[in-house]
């Protein structure tokens, strides 16, 4: 009888086995748990490029790396969004000089940006040259940052020219996320409708933390701030977008946090440990 009982036990101990050998062999089929989910590097090149293979999900600013580098990392298994700045203008820039004369105003939080004038048919022209540089590099989708200059200026020219922008970023079939833009972005949904229509996905930055740009130094967000900001994320989710936080701390009780919010949640997250994103 004893020797029935051990039988059994043995049984059943390699079924349980082969379960759970199922269970994560399947899952390591369908995702590569070596890699982290989601980064956003936008202070690094291509001599940083190890780094940024270790992620499934990464921004880059494709401006600052070729076709060969790009090739690489979806090689490594990565899709690549490249940055773009749609609603202000980097005095680093190439061209720069040619389209300051649409600047709108400073940008308060950094000295190389100037706020500028998206329904300018000029910059908009000039961006739909500039994307399909960035599709030549065989980029998988468009990380777009600086919608929030319709709160800054919150006029119906720089709705409208938002809207123009996204609506021809979309007509490539790519992914788009935009950074930031709540204001803009809520607006579009009570006056026109689904927001899907002008993109995949928002990205919001300091959500469950902050920055102090006087100091460099993080805290934890503000009560008020963290509620609206995941009321916003939490509607977009609700909207049929995909939803990126991009947090900075060192933290680590912020940190667990964060990770538990977002799975729950099913939101993307990347955590910095600087503001220059590198």
């Amino acid at each position: 009888m004893l020797r029935s009982k051990n039988c059994i036990i043995i049984c059943l101990f390699i079924i349980f086995n082969i379960l759970l050998l199922g269970l994560f062999g399947c899952k390591s089929l369908k995702k590569d748990d070596s890699k982290q989910d989601y980064g956003v590097f936008l202070s690094l090149d291509s001599s940083d490029i190890a780094k940024i293979a270790g992620y499934q999900t990464v921004v880059i600013d494709a401006q600052f790396f070729s076709k060969k580098d790009i090739k690489y990392l979806k090689a490594q298994g990565c899709t690549v969004y490249s940055y773009i700045n749609v609603g202000a203008l980097e005095n680093f820039r190439e061209y720069y000089d040619t389209y300051s004369n649409l600047a709108l105003g400073d940008y308060e939080t950094w000295d190389e940006e100037q706020w500028i004038d998206v329904s300018s048919i000029a910059w908009q022209k000039f961006l739909i040259s500039l994307e399909e540089e960035l599709l030549d590099k065989e980029i998988d989708g468009f990380f777009v940052d600086n919608c929030d200059v319709y709160y800054e200026y919150p006029t119906d020219d720089i709705f409208e020219g938002l809207t123009t922008i996204l609506e021809h970023l979309m007509e490539y079939g790519k992914p788009v996320i935009i950074n930031g833009g709540d204001t803009y972005v809520t607006k579009f949904h009570d006056s026109c409708g689904s927001p899907r229509r002008i993109m995949t996905g928002v990205n919001q930055e300091a959500v469950w933390s902050k920055i102090d740009f006087d100091t460099g130094k993080f805290s934890a967000q503000t009560k008020n701030d963290r509620e609206y900001f995941t009321d916003y994320v939490e509607a977009c989710s609700s909207y049929g977008l995909d939803v990126y936080l991009l947090e900075y701390t060192t933290n680590y009780a912020l940190k667990q946090k964060i990770r538990k919010y977002c799975m729950e949640n099913q939101f993307h997250y990347y955590i910095s440990d600087s503001i220059e994103l590198d």
